[in-house]
């Protein structure tokens, strides 16, 4: 459901939580810890820095934290920044029809849950969330 590029910036973001490192993760250290291919993962850490979502310092002992508390970060406000995320009743199957109760299309139902449920998760959601160890 995310982007690709949404879902590496989480996997980053996660990696940095867990890293739980004083002096931050480097960027070498995240590439290798997550999958994402360095380059790709360098802008997506740029953006990261510019929003805020991530501060970083330079130098053989810098490394990459986060610019804000954990459960301070909604996903909304890390997936936003790679991708449009529709917070209006889009309809599914038309550009230039909206899609409403007075104007159903034939996916109406079923896409409106879907995307209450999905900007739920989002808005509701923190890093925090994402980052406590699972339940086994």
């Amino acid at each position: 459901m995310f982007s690709t590029t949404s879902e590496y910036a989480l996997r980053a973001i996660v990696a940095v939580v867990r890293a739980n490192k004083e002096s931050g993760v480097q960027a070498r250290e995240l590439a290798r810890e997550t999958g994402v291919p360095s380059s790709y993962l360098y802008k997506i850490l740029a953006t990261l820095r510019r929003s805020g979502i991530l501060s970083g310092s330079r130098g053989s002992h810098g490394g990459y934290h986060l610019g804000r508390e954990p459960h301070e970060i909604p996903l909304i406000d890390i997936v936003s920044l790679f991708e449009v995320v529709r917070t209006n009743k889009a309809c599914l199957l038309s550009e230039t029809q909206p899609c409403d109760d007075t104007n159903l299309c034939s996916a109406h139902q079923h896409w409106e849950h879907v995307q209450r449920t999905y900007l739920d998760f989002l808005t509701t959601k923190t890093i925090a969330d994402l980052a406590s160890p699972r339940s086994e």
